[in-house]
C-alpha cells in the first residue's frame, strides 16, 4: 500500500463517507494483495486475504458475499480485476452495504476520458531579412 494517496485511497475515503455503518474497507486485488485499506498494516493486509479466500469460496456466480457474527458483518464484492470489503457492526442493511461496495468498484473501473488535444493558433509566416 502506498503512503500518497492514489485513485483507490480517494475511492475508500468516498466510500467510508457514503456509508456510515461501514466501520473498516479494503481495495485489493482477487489475490489478496491489498492497494488501500483503512485499516493500518498488518490488519488491513490480514482483511484483503480474508476478503479474497471468501470471494473465492463464494464462486463466480457470486455477486457480492456476506458474512455476519454476532458483532457485525463482513461484505465483500469482486469485479475480475478488483476486490473491496468492508465490515460493519450488527444490523448494516445488507442490500445498501454491497450497493455501495460494487459502486465503489464502478467508479475506481471508471477512467478518465482524455483530453482533447490543444489547438494551436497558426503560426505566424517568420519574415525574411531583406536585406541580405
Amino acid at each position: 500500500m502506498n503512503a500518497a494517496p492514489n485513485k483507490a485511497d480517494m475511492a475508500l475515503a468516498d466510500l467510508t463517507e457514503l456509508s456510515a455503518q461501514i466501520e473498516a474497507a479494503v481495495i485489493a486485488s482477487p489475490e489478496g494483495e491489498a492497494e488501500a485499506s483503512t485499516l493500518a498494516d498488518p490488519a488491513g493486509r490480514a482483511l484483503a486475504r480474508a476478503a479474497a479466500e471468501l470471494v473465492r469460496e463464494a464462486g463466480d456466480r457470486a455477486v457480492g458475499v456476506e458474512a455476519a457474527t454476532g458483532q457485525g458483518s463482513f461484505f465483500a464484492v469482486c469485479d475480475g480485476e478488483r476486490l473491496v470489503a468492508a465490515v460493519t457492526g450488527r444490523g448494516a442493511p445488507s442490500g445498501l452495504v454491497l450497493y455501495d461496495l460494487r459502486t465503489c468498484l464502478r467508479r475506481l473501473a471508471e477512467t478518465p476520458k482524455p483530453e482533447p488535444p490543444k489547438k494551436r493558433a497558426p503560426r505566424k509566416p517568420k519574415e525574411r531579412d531583406e536585406a541580405a
